[in-house]
């Protein structure tokens, strides 16, 4: 490692985040400090149905702009599953409920300054039941869009959310390796519904 911890602190704590500040020694003995963002473990989610994908629209405070993205948050638990976290979030925020969740992968947040990962989920099978939206998203809206018009959007800079684009990239390499590999009875190749899916 070229950067050892020498001491640490907390300097600051709320129910979603923590904030520490540790003094470091980089190779070569010169020090220095490094501020860190700490939050839990949190979930993106991409439900897909058809030609279409479903997005949230809220306002976000930190950009003070309304912001359109895939469903996405934390319960601020540690040692949460993922799929139940995942699961949890979509009911919350569309009131989605998926027949089947698929694990794409994980990934850092901003690892330049934040420790937090991000479980991303394809959810396919889906049937509507009740949003369940807590307090921060009291002006959330749900919008059905096409697939089509999504990547438009991602690539004309309306949506420009890191962890949506950084999420669709994954799917589309992912269904691009599900087209690559032998057919399997029963799974048609690129069908999202059909491959390494758990129930």
């Amino acid at each position: 490692m070229s950067i050892r911890t020498v001491s640490t602190r907390e300097v600051y704590r709320n129910p979603w985040l923590r904030v520490r500040e540790d003094a470091i020694e980089r190779t070569g003995g010169k020090p220095g400090i490094y501020g860190v963002v700490e939050k839990d473990d949190c979930a993106v989610i991409l439900p897909i149905e058809g030609d279409t994908v479903y997005l949230v629209e809220q306002f976000r405070y930190t950009i003070q702009q309304r912001a359109l993205e895939l469903p996405q948050g934390g319960w601020e638990t540690a040692d949460v599953d993922p799929e139940d976290l995942a699961r949890g979030e979509l009911r919350e925020e569309t009131g989605l409920v998926a027949e089947r969740m698929t694990s794409l992968g994980a990934l850092w947040i901003a690892y330049g300054f934040a420790r937090q990962k991000q479980h991303v989920y394809l959810a396919t099978g889906l049937h509507m039941e009740s949003a369940d939206p807590d307090p921060e998203e009291h002006d959330l809206v749900v919008r059905r869009i096409a697939i089509a018009e999504f990547e438009r959007m991602l690539l004309d800079g309306r949506i420009q959310d890191g962890c949506t684009l950084a999420a669709w990239g994954l799917y589309r390499l992912w269904i691009e390796r599900q087209k690559s590999q032998p057919r399997s009875r029963g799974a048609g190749l690129g069908n999202p519904e059909n491959a390494r899916v758990r129930s």
